[in-house]
């Protein structure tokens, strides 16, 4: 009789507990979408602030408006980490064309990418050698690259669902495309925009010399789809054709800014931490509000969220706001290098950085108890139309923290829409739903929550 008490007991304890958290989890739902603040937030950084690439007064001026707001918040501690970045600069409007015949121009839609060198005063002409990617260029004999423009016009994989997984497979010639062209002698690399869609808005990104003697860093320049089409077709009528850019961007040398952080201190086990977060610089010709303004506001408003839902967490719950994700990681590296050096002990990490879209689920990192225990939490989220729980990757910025004892995830929004924008001139306020932003809010409050009550147990 007693076994029979017992079990009865403990089933009764397991569906009050279920029954709290989903109305814990409805609670944060329903203030996120009545009473929200991340659209509020992102209204700021976007249209009193704008572009925030790092060691830019952008970048200064967010880092001073998010440490204010998240004061105003009543945390428990609100503070700034100070961290060096690279500072890289645009310049003037860069400009380019493609010429058939003396004088006979077709003017084109480029930008440099961050982290490249300026052309020569001049600008720079050449003929054009297209390549599908990395590989066909290093097929190539010297004598085909010298002297010449490499065009890499391979394009993002269409019929791929997952459209991270499409940007994936391009992304490498963006990045390290100067840098092999430059071993070979070529002047410049022209490549096309990472983009699903046809249109005229070149999208810049990061990319790398490596190693390579500063005599062979040749200037890299983005060109918007559109136009890699038409340079792609002329070059096939008329192999003989001629590409001019100019552009006058520069390194500058590197400069302090901060990490912004907020706490809320755990009731139970203050020396267990949480983390979530998103990048708060961005690139310069839009305004990030998908990348990664929608992160930082959505994390921002995951500690106001458990706070006006009377939620009170067992363990320390951590806002971070990176810098220097874009063209460094430098704010996550040295949020991990600060942690370890005080052994702080972090369980769970959360990174919004794929837009502030419908979000649909999570990624996880993490071993297969800790997963299983995740799956058991679908039916509350459910009623949200939110069903994706997968193994995989998680965030950048909480990369460097990855650890047998800690859990990392990233936020997955609708996927499909997002590189319309991505590091584009297009990436604006505008283009940010405010239910669908404020659903990814409320979502991400939820999963943390959850993982406070419930912990990891991977110790």
């Amino acid at each position: 009789m007693k076994r029979l008490f017992f079990i009865v007991g403990f089933l009764l304890s397991i569906n009050i507990s279920a029954q709290t958290d989903a109305e814990n989890i409805r609670k944060i739902y329903t203030n996120s979408l009545t009473n929200g603040k991340s659209y509020e937030w992102l209204d700021h950084l976007s249209n009193k602030i704008g572009p925030r690439l790092s060691g830019s007064l952008g970048a200064e001026r967010a880092v001073e408006y998010t440490k204010e707001e998240l004061e105003k918040l009543g945390l428990d501690k609100v503070w700034l980490q100070p961290v060096m970045v690279p500072k890289w600069i645009r310049g003037l409007p860069e400009f380019a064309y493609i010429e058939t015949l003396p004088g006979m121009t077709t003017h084109v839609n480029i930008c440099a990418l961050g982290g490249s060198v300026e052309t020569p005063d001049g600008g720079v002409r050449a003929h054009v050698v297209e390549v599908q990617g990395i590989e066909e260029l290093k097929a190539l004999s010297p004598d085909k690259v010298k002297g010449k423009i490499v065009f890499f016009n391979r394009a993002m994989q269409a019929d791929l669902i997952d459209t991270f997984e499409a940007y994936g497979g391009c992304a490498d010639q963006r990045y390290a495309g100067a840098m092999e062209a430059g071993k070979l002698g070529a002047v410049g690399v022209i490549v096309r925009s990472l983009n699903l869609r046809l249109d005229d808005f070149p999208h810049t990104g990061s990319m790398t010399y490596g190693n390579l003697p500063v005599s062979q860093r040749i200037p890299s320049a983005a060109i918007s789809t559109n136009h890699a089409e038409l340079l792609s077709t002329m070059l096939a009528l008329d192999p003989t054709i001629t590409f001019f850019f100019k552009q006058n961007c520069k390194q500058m040398a590197d400069v302090q800014s901060y990490n912004v952080i907020g706490q809320i201190t755990g009731s139970e086990f203050p020396d267990e931490y949480i983390v979530v977060g998103g990048h708060l610089d961005s690139w310069d010709l839009g305004d990030g509000s998908h990348d990664d303004g929608a992160g930082v506001v959505q994390s921002m408003d995951v500690l106001r969220l458990l706070k006006e839902s009377g939620i009170k967490p067992k363990r320390s719950i951590r806002v971070v706001l990176f810098m220097n994700e874009e063209n460094g990681l430098r704010g996550g590296k040295k949020y991990a290098e600060i942690a370890r050096s005080k052994n702080e002990n972090h369980i769970f990490a959360l990174e919004s950085d794929s837009g502030g879209f419908t979000p649909r689920g999570f990624s996880f990192d993490c071993n297969d108890a800790v997963f299983d225990k995740v799956l058991g939490w679908q039916d509350l989220f459910k009623p949200y139309l939110i069903h994706y729980f997968e193994k995989g990757g998680s965030g950048a910025d909480i990369g460097p923290l990855k650890s047998d004892n800690i859990v990392l995830a990233g936020l997955k929004p609708d996927s499909q829409r997002y590189f319309d924008y991505h590091h584009a001139a297009t990436d604006v306020f505008s283009a940010v739903n405010k239910r669908e932003l404020e659903l990814g809010a409320a979502t991400m409050a939820s999963l943390v929550y959850l993982f406070d009550t419930y912990g990891t147990g991977t110790k």
